[in-house]
């Protein structure tokens, strides 16, 4: 694959001051429907971290990923990105997105030119420009230059998450967060996948990514940071992480924790 963009440059620290972290999220609490989702949460991302968001289904990890872009507004607490709030427009610009679920078919026939387009919208522009060299260097580095003009919603779900990791990435971004990028893909798109999330670290690309395993990440990731029933019950070594059954909503032991990957 061809290099991918990269990340633009961030503002210079005032002289003798450490750079602001990525991430630096205090006390956060979310409420979603009446029920308390996320409590307590402190987490801090330095430049260049690949840090794994794991847990089991329920325990508060996509609400956090939301809450760390600016999608769902915290009860209490505060969030900065690169040391300003995460509502400040000039955060977005430095920012990559990927939702979950962001294989699955859509109904508008946007073309995979079209919709990695998208990603270069901002409040100051209306309209798309799919001719951007930008957009069909990322095509090509994620093997879809032969898919450029085929609808979206034609596509594997792989190609579809490929398309939109290309539109996350389009501008460069600084910080990219994924939800679950791998789930619903082949082995082969995974692999891919995995490649160039590597190649965007080595280049100072800060990454959080939302995953149920570890899987071909495995060997990549700086940090683990384990959720519980919307609290964070570890931060650090991956190995020594607790060992989470995804289908429960509590951490296990790994003599009592079936069917969950034991070796990092």
């Amino acid at each position: 694959m061809s290099a991918s963009p990269a990340p633009s440059g961030s503002a210079p620290a005032p002289s003798g001051a450490a750079p602001a972290p990525v991430i630096a999220a205090r006390d956060v609490h979310v409420h979603l429907g009446g029920t308390s989702v996320l409590h307590d949460v402190d987490l801090t991302v330095q430049r260049g971290e690949l840090v794994a968001l794991l847990g089991a289904n329920g325990s508060g990890k996509s609400t956090l990923l939301r809450s760390l872009v600016g999608i769902l507004p915290l009860d209490e607490g505060r969030i900065e990105l690169f040391g300003s709030a995460v509502a400040e427009r000039s955060v977005h610009a430095r920012l990559g997105y990927v939702p979950q679920y962001a294989a699955e078919p859509g109904t508008i026939p946007a073309t995979a030119r079209e919709m990695v387009a998208t990603g270069l919208l901002g409040p100051r522009r209306w309209f798309s420009r799919a001719k951007d060299p930008r957009i069909d260097a990322l095509l090509a580095d994620l093997g879809l230059s032969a898919l450029a003009d085929r609808p979206v919603n034609q596509m594997s779900g792989g190609q579809r998450q490929r398309v939109m990791i290309a539109r996350a990435l389009v501008r460069s971004p600084e910080l990219l967060v994924l939800d679950e990028p791998f789930s619903g893909v082949d082995v082969a798109t995974q692999d891919q996948l995995a490649i160039l999330l590597r190649r965007l670290v080595s280049r100072g690309t800060t990454i959080v990514v939302v995953l149920h395993e570890l899987g071909v990440l495995a060997g990549d990731i700086s940090r683990a940071v384990v959720l519980d029933q919307g609290r964070i019950i570890h931060d650090g070594d991956p190995s020594s992480r607790p060992l989470i059954d995804p289908g429960h909503d509590h951490a296990l032991d790994a003599a009592a924790c079936l069917g969950q990957e034991i070796h990092p």
